[in-house]
């Protein structure tokens, strides 16, 4: 039978699919939703271009990690233990996993949210969401757990439907791309580095180097797995820019003002009932219970798999999903400790927005060692037919400069230096 060509592109798009989408799905949590639905309630469609400039500076950044997975076959944390030396990467590990404990105690906060909306308490659903979460890893396989994981994450489009059922209109979205923006405005350059603050996680980096690992790929699946790259960071910037369109189109016309009002909402209840005039109460309420159901849920299995690997690569354990238990007991002992460490504090603390602060100004201090090693082992690490070019070079540290820059700020305004 004769396949339709339609059908062959799309069999060659899902075969793509892997680690980079995933990783991106993750990026887009319960934090960057709230960051942009603030966005857009506060400053309308002002932040809109910067949104979209943000595609190219995560495809740089993922990509080059995606490469020394692929060329090296080790994790990052392996390599800088090679490069730099143990101490480096004993210290850089034990950073990553305090925040990814607290990045992980966000997600469960934001679970337990959207549960509280319907009416079932914290006591239930925390735990609920951990036994899942735990299930989820033992299905026996890299791919199984990525399927699943992918699934998930692709419920944030839900947010894509609620950005156009609010009916943003082209012309505003347009007369954002030209208009003169806000930046002398009282709260407007913090939103912006909690914009890019949430791009770039730490992460993200030591998820993706180890995931194409575990997921089989080397050297021959570069162009595979930059397309996977590419998509997951145009998937995830749309899923931001869809938060901000609809907030901003929902509230008061903020869309078309920007007066920075409506900065207040700090939880996934606020969010939802801001909607509700626009979207209506039902449709609202749906719409982003699942698209904040499954940003949180994936970025629940990243996180942990990111500090389970980091860990297992550090002490030269093998960490993989395609090994049960009892053949990597040091990667699967992490992984559910952090989860029921994560889960126990969620329940004991309450989970406010300071805990949510907390992780952002750990992530900050925390990227210029990660990206910054990231450079260093691009140079060091690389096999010569897959090093950068000039070019690339040249542009990917000056990214890396102004991300790291930009969350240093971040960090320092959270401080309240």
């Amino acid at each position: 039978m004769r396949r339709k060509p339609g059908h062959v592109v799309m069999v060659g798009l899902l075969a793509t699919i892997g680690p980079g989408l995933m990783v991106m799905l993750a990026d887009t949590d319960a934090g960057s939703v709230v960051t942009a639905a603030q966005s857009g309630a506060a400053w309308g469609y002002s932040m809109l271009p910067l949104e979209v400039l943000l595609v190219p500076v995560l495809y740089l950044v993922m990509e080059l990690t995606s490469r020394l997975g692929l060329a090296t076959g080790k994790g990052h944390a392996r390599l800088m233990a090679e490069c730099f030396g143990r101490r480096w990467a004993v210290a850089s590990v034990a950073l990553l996993l305090i925040t990814t404990t607290g990045a992980l105690v966000t997600e469960l906060a934001g679970l337990s949210s959207v549960a509280a909306m319907e009416g079932v308490p914290p006591g239930l659903s925390v735990p609920a969401a951990a036994v899942f979460l735990a299930f989820v890893v033992r299905l026996g396989t890299y791919r199984r757990v990525e399927r699943v994981g992918v699934l998930l994450g692709l419920c944030e489009l839900a947010f894509v439907v609620a950005a156009v059922a609010a009916h943003p209109g082209i012309g505003p979205l347009a007369h954002s791309f030209v208009a003169t923006t806000p930046v002398g405005r009282p709260g407007y350059l913090p939103m912006v580095a909690a914009n890019i603050g949430a791009v770039v996680m730490p992460w993200m980096v030591y998820y993706q180097q180890s995931a194409v690992v575990d997921k089989g790929w080397g050297p021959p699946d570069m162009r595979r797995a930059r397309t996977d790259t590419a998509v997951g960071a145009v998937v995830t910037q749309l899923v931001m820019v869809a938060v901000l369109v609809a907030a901003g189109s929902a509230l008061a016309g903020a869309g078309r003002t920007g007066r920075g009002r409506f900065a207040n909402l700090t939880s996934v209840a606020a969010i939802s009932d801001a909607l509700t005039p626009s979207l209506g109460h039902v449709g609202g309420r749906i719409a982003f219970e699942v698209g904040m159901a499954g940003a949180a849920l994936v970025a629940a299995i990243v996180v942990s798999l990111a500090a389970a690997w980091a860990f297992s690569d550090l002490y030269g354990r093998r960490g993989s999903l395609n090994a049960n238990a009892r053949r990597a007991p040091l990667f699967y002992g992490i992984y559910f400790a952090s989860l029921a460490l994560a889960a126990a504090i969620a329940l004991l603390s309450g989970a406010g927005p300071e805990v949510a602060l907390a992780v952002e100004v750990g992530n900050a201090l925390l990227l210029p060692l990660v990206l910054g090693s990231l450079l260093v082992l691009s140079h060091r690490a690389l096999p010569a037919p897959h090093r950068l070019p000039p070019w690339r070079v040249a542009v990917t540290s000056a990214v890396v400069v102004a991300s790291v820059a930009l969350n240093g700020a971040l960090a320092w305004s959270a401080l309240g230096l």
